[in-house]
């Protein structure tokens, strides 16, 4: 399901954003990392959104505003990206918690995987 949206985002020219903290969630050992490596290849459209000061100050908005600790700070990163490019869709297996993350913003959509 993650390679078919990642097609149609790509056939539809859309912006595909990953936070850094998720790819170190992904980062598990050499099958799973050549699987999130070939995403990232030089030629992929993927950007990884880094997080700077201003970016954590946002992210810790997003927490703030959902009542959340830091057990969810790597999903209020998510969050924080899909808002900062001005709404989108987020791909999760998580979805309650995204749901709540994402509750105080209406152009973020949930979609569970």
């Amino acid at each position: 399901m993650v390679r078919a949206a990642l097609e149609a985002a790509r056939r539809l020219g859309r912006d595909v954003v990953v936070p850094a903290v998720i790819l170190a969630e992904l980062y598990r050992g050499p099958g799973l990392n050549q699987v999130v490596d070939a995403c990232l290849a030089p030629e992929s459209f993927v950007m990884v959104r880094d997080t700077d000061r201003d970016f954590a100050r946002f992210v810790g908005g997003v927490l703030a505003a959902a009542g959340a600790g830091a057990v969810d700070l790597a999903d209020a990163h998510v969050v924080a990206a899909t808002v900062e490019r001005g709404g989108g869709v987020v791909l999760t297996a998580d979805e309650s918690d995204m749901r709540r993350l994402s509750s105080t913003y209406s152009n973020v959509d949930i979609v569970r995987i």
